[in-house]
Formats: structure tokens, sequence, C-alpha cells
């Protein structure tokens, strides 16, 4: 069972920064020379910073933030200011007004894989984790390929900054492997495919030569995917629990409960999550690009400009369909895609407009409160010169 120390001690001490052209920082989490080059052209700002250490946000916790420094793990309150951290986010590790150890500064992020809140109301983004290298989606195959959801999860996948990656699991359990994994690369063309079975140790040494020294690599996929299977496997020892898979629907428990970084031989971080029942868009116009980038070329060739791909003359995507060289399947699942995001962008412009009314609204008050307190006042001031006026007629 691992431990951490508690920054609840003040007396924990960041000596060990170095000076400004040194930093030290958690090299069994991904630090190294262009992460220190980071931290030196973004210094912490306020307060005290002679003793600033870099950090790495390993794992949240509902209280506590768990961070990777030089000296070892930590459990961190969260920043009283400033960007929220996520796990995965660089950091620089102090102390705060009241003198304890804590996160202070969160770093730009070079990457961020995100998605729209679960619940279905929301328009708000939920960062999945940051700073990360390679998002390899995960697709089993002892159940049937989801093309939608593949699909959209690889255009998350691109939109994040990282570069995608599909790692199949499970490849010794399923007589049909070799068709999947066909129908994976023709779907997810463009994106390299590695096929593994973590219990027989094949593909494992594949996988690992994706993740370079000090870079940063998320599993994402439902549960019962294999990802804990997978992470023990390249890990060499049982890092996390493994749970059956339901025979009936294919699905797992979730043995994996929150995000959190596992470092790798090599220098290497791997990220696991929980599994992902749905994954919602959020805000990803480059990730379509990359996904559909032949659907691109094909609304080049129609013939009008702004062709609604319906039935216009010489739309190039209606006659793709008809001649079979569109698969349908891809084409609705693109316009779903859409549908799905201009939602959401009028879902963030319905916010905008109230919180914009909101505001107005205040103001409109504000300026109502200020016209009647001036209307008093100089209603008082009448009747104070009108009674001073009296008294001077009565002398």
């Amino acid at each position: 069972m691992k431990t951490y120390a508690s920054s609840s001690d003040p007396k924990i001490s960041f000596s060990s920064a170095g000076d400004g052209n040194h930093l030290k920082g958690p090299t069994d989490y991904g630090y190294t020379e262009s992460t220190a080059e980071l931290f030196r052209t973004n210094p912490a700002t306020g307060g005290d910073t002679s003793d600033n250490t870099p950090g790495r946000v390993v794992r949240l916790d509902r209280n506590r933030v768990l961070v990777a420094s030089n000296s070892g793990l930590l459990h961190m309150p969260y920043p009283g200011h400033g960007l929220v951290p996520a796990t995965g986010d660089w950091v620089w590790l102090g102390h705060n007004g009241a003198g304890e150890p804590s996160v202070v500064e969160v770093l730009p992020r070079h990457s961020a894989l995100s998605r729209k809140r679960a619940f279905e109301a929301s328009s708000e983004e939920q960062i999945l984790g940051s700073n990360i290298d390679i998002v390899a989606v995960v697709v089993p195959v002892d159940r049937p390929l989801t093309h939608n959801r593949l699909e959209r999860t690889l255009v998350a996948a691109w939109d994040s900054g990282a570069t995608p990656l599909v790692v199949i699991t499970k490849a010794d359990l399923a007589d049909l492997a070799d068709d999947v994994v066909g129908e994976v690369i023709l779907q997810a063309a463009g994106v390299e495919v590695v096929t593994t079975s973590a219990e027989q140790g094949d593909g494992l040494e594949e996988l690992r030569q994706h993740i370079p020294k000090g870079a940063t690599l998320v599993l994402l996929g439902p549960s019962g995917a294999g990802k804990s299977t997978l992470i023990n496997a390249l890990a060499g020892q049982d890092l996390q629990e493994t749970g059956e898979v339901r025979a009936g629907d294919g699905k797992g428990r979730h043995t994996t409960t929150s995000r959190e970084l596992v470092p790798l031989e090599g220098g290497a971080v791997l990220m696991d999550t929980p599994g992902v029942r749905g994954f919602g868009l959020f805000d990803a116009e480059d990730g379509m690009e990359e996904m559909f980038g032949d659907l691109e070329e094909l609304f080049a060739s129609c013939r009008f400009a702004d062709c609604s791909h319906q039935a216009e003359p010489g739309c190039a995507v209606q006659e793709a369909l008809a001649h079979g060289s569109l698969d349908p399947r891809r084409w609705a699942s693109y316009l779903k895609l859409q549908r799905e995001l201009a939602a959401l962008n009028r879902k963030h412009d319905a916010a905008a407009r109230r919180a914009y009314q909101r505001e107005w609204h205040q103001k409109v008050l504000s300026a109502d409160r200020g016209q009647r307190a001036a209307e008093r006042h100089r209603h008082d001031q009448a009747e104070e010169r009108a009674a001073k006026g009296g008294k001077g007629r009565k002398r």
C-alpha cells in the first residue's frame, strides 16, 4: 500500500528545487529538460517564490491533490486561485498564505483531453487529463465493434492536441480478432493500430515503442475493455485490480475509480482512467477535420459552395453515396456529430446571452438605485434650503 506525505505538516521543505537553471522535478512522472524549460519560462508569481519547486498532479481527490515532486508524493490543498488543476498538470509547489505547503500555480497545458460533462443539460467542459502525448483508444475484440463510439473518441483524441493510437485488447479471446482489426484499421485511417493480448504478452513491446521516455499515454475505453490488465502488464506488477466481464452484455465493473498517473519503466507515464460510458464532444472542430478529412475533400468538389449535401445537383457527397465510395454509416455518423456540436454551440450561446442579460439587468438596477438615491438627495437638500429660508423670514 502506497503512503503519501501530507502537506498538513508546515515543516515540509522544497529545498531540492535547485537553482533557476537546474530545476529538479519528478522524473518518474515525465519530468524532462523540456519540462524544466516550461517551468523556467513560466515562473511562479506572487508572494515568496524562493522555495518553489516543480510538481505534477498524479490524482485528484475530493479535498486534496496528490502531487509528485522531486522529494516524493504529497497530498496538497487545491490552489486558492487561478486554473483548477487536472490530472497530468505541471504545477508550482510552494506555500500558501498560511505558510502551509500547497499547489500555488498551474502551468499552461500543451494538450488537454476533454469532453462535455456527462449529464444531458450541461454544456460545460470536463477535462479528463492534461499534458498527454498519446491518446490510446482501447478496443476489446470480445464484443461487437461500436463504430460511432470509435469515431467519436478518435475525434476527441485528435482535438486534444495529442497523437491518437488504437490499442486492440483481448486478441486471444476472440476467433474474429483479424476481422475486428481489419475494420478498425479501415475506420481509423491515418491512426496507428496495435493489437495486444496482455494475458499472453503479445503486442506489449510494440506498444512500448509508441511511448518514448518522458511521454504520457492515456488509455481511454469502456469498462471491462482490459485497461487495468494492460496497465499491469506494462508496469510489470499488479497496480490495478481487474474484474470479470458480464457474459450477458459484455460490460465490466469499474475497477478504476479515478484518473491517476502510473510511472512505467524507461521514464514513460501512463494515465489510467475509469471506464467511459459516453463521450460527449466539446468544441471539437479540429478533431472533426482530422477524423473526417475525406469528407472535407468531397465538400470542396461540390458544384455549389453552399451545398447542403442533400438534393442539390452536382453534390459530390450524394454522388459518392450513390457510387458506394462513401459509407452511408460514416456519413450518418458525421452528421450526428455535427448536430451534437451545433447543439452544444447553441447552448453556449444561450448561456452567454443569459449571462449578458443578468449583467445588464444588474447594471440597470444599479443605475436605477443610483438615480433614486440622487433624487432623494436633491429632494432632501431642497427641503433643507426651504426650512432655512423659512427660519430667516421669521427673524
